[in-house]
């Protein structure tokens, strides 16, 4: 019998304000607060919102049939802590049907499974303690940063005690095997693999809206009977996509979201297709074979592979500028260090410095902020070269660092305790054109009453209102 499993990544990087040169050991906050709360709830509106709505009524009329399967970032939970709490309340609904499967990720939507092991083990866990804390799940699957999968990383997901890992079913990986049927690690049988169906994910991702697509424009209707066409004999439709495909890249207005209602009905209608969570499929079916994947592939781009962050000077030169220091990084105990290290360490930092103009460079440009990828570079080395001092300074290891740091607090000292002897001298100041305002008060009543020393009715009224004047001031 075949299945299919529905995945959705939900993501969304702090974005960094504009930091020029001179902010460099002047300005330690980094991010657009505007652009970020902007954007969320922006998405928030036309997406998160609307399609748990959809979900939550689907899983009611559909109890015991339809499920679906999460990954949300820490990045975008800690947005929707500030900016849409509704949104990760509205998860949490979700979870509570049983019918939602969270998936474990780093924490920092990051790139650290290419560069440094202890760094991705410490945010995998980070993020499974927060994914247990709000969801009350355990995750069981793993799913890497853009799918980012090969046999190295898979290992050590294996060694982290995950059961699965969800990854791309790239051609080149695959040549002629299909992506419909559960695979195995290569190194390590026991980690269980699930290939993302490309062909049929991104005919609803990316085509969807497309009036040249000759298959424009897309029921679900259709898009089943595309399902129950392929092999019988293959086990498994997997659908991995952007949660934001509905509503955002694909507005409301392309009827998107009434294909994602009536999609289980059209496949309970007229088949004996189920849905199936990551989780509930790596118990329920056994891998083929296992899958041979040297070098690491992800789902972006045509050539499924690594260039979409790593594909040029710029992004690897700020790639090795931020992971050369995360062993200092990470003997500090400051809060306000060890956030900005997990927000820089974002994957989107390094997507908005990609040159790869041609056929992905649309996508490229979605929600990017900057107006060239040199922009990008330029802005990030900025923050960066700032975060590295205060790193420095926090955990000096040289003798020149250890004098830098030195330096840095004496000045500090030295700048807070004028802006404390500024407040003072603005405080005594004020407090001295008050006392004369007073004495300049009190002057005048006195006049009023040498004046008026005829004891008639006037009389009586102006001293009553010289008492009144005195009280007041």
């Amino acid at each position: 019998m075949k299945t299919i499993c529905l995945y959705f990544q939900v993501h969304q990087p702090f974005r960094l304000k504009r930091y020029r040169f001179f902010n460099i050991g002047n300005d330690h906050y980094y991010y657009d607060d505007y652009l970020n709360e902007s954007i969320v709830q922006k998405i928030a509106n036309k997406c998160y919102l609307p399609a748990n709505k959809i979900l939550l009524e689907l899983i009611r009329k559909y109890p015991d049939k339809f499920k679906v399967a999460f990954s949300i970032s820490g990045l975008a939970i800690e947005q929707f802590e500030l900016y849409a709490p509704e949104v990760l309340e509205s998860f949490q609904k979700l979870a509570k049907t049983g019918n939602v499967e969270f998936l474990s990720e780093t924490y920092s939507h990051s790139l650290a499974a290419l560069k440094h092991k202890d760094e991705f083990q410490l945010q995998v866990n980070q993020h499974a303690e927060k994914i247990l804390e709000l969801f009350g799940q355990k995750p069981t699957v793993f799913r890497n940063t853009e799918l980012i999968y090969s046999d190295e990383i898979g290992t050590r997901v294996a060694d982290m005690g995950f059961k699965a890992m969800i990854t791309e079913g790239a051609k080149h990986v695959l040549g002629w095997k299909s992506p419909n049927y559960l695979y195995c690690n290569n190194i390590n049988p026991k980690l269980k693999i699930l290939l993302k169906n490309f062909k049929l994910s991104d005919d609803i991702a990316f085509r969807f809206s497309n009036k040249g697509w000759p298959e424009y424009p897309l029921t679900a209707k259709k898009f089943v009977k595309w399902i129950k066409d392929t092999d019988h004999k293959e086990e498994m439709i997997n659908l991995f996509m952007d949660y934001e495909t509905f509503g955002e890249h694909q507005w409301e207005e392309t009827k998107i979201f009434d294909f994602l209602r009536s999609f289980p009905a059209e496949v309970f209608k007229s088949s004996k297709i189920t849905f199936s969570t990551p989780g509930e499929i790596a118990v329920n079916y056994q891998p083929v074979s296992a899958i041979n994947v040297p070098n690491p592939i992800s789902w972006a781009d045509e050539e499924r592979d690594l260039t979409a962050w790593l594909g040029n000077d710029l992004q690897d030169d700020a790639y090795d500028k931020l992971y050369g220091i995360a062993e200092k990084v990470r003997k500090t105990d400051d809060l306000k260090l060890l956030k900005d290290w997990n927000f820089l360490q974002a994957s989107d930092h390094f997507y908005y410095m990609s040159t790869k103009f041609f056929s992905d460079g649309e996508v490229h440009s979605y929600f990017n902020p900057y107006e060239s990828p040199y922009d990008a570079y330029i802005n990030y080395m900025n923050v960066l070269s700032d975060f590295i001092i205060r790193v420095q300074s926090a955990i000096p290891e040289s003798n020149r660092e250890q004098e830098i740091a030195n330096l840095t607090k004496i000045i500090e000292e030295k700048e807070r305790l004028l802006a404390e002897a500024h407040e003072k001298l603005k405080t005594f100041e004020s407090a001295k054109t008050g006392t004369r305002s007073k004495k300049t008060g009190t002057s005048s009543n006195t006049s009023t009453k040498t004046k008026n020393t005829e004891p008639d009715k006037k009389s009586s009224i102006s001293q009553k209102k010289n008492k009144t004047e005195k009280v007041i001031s």
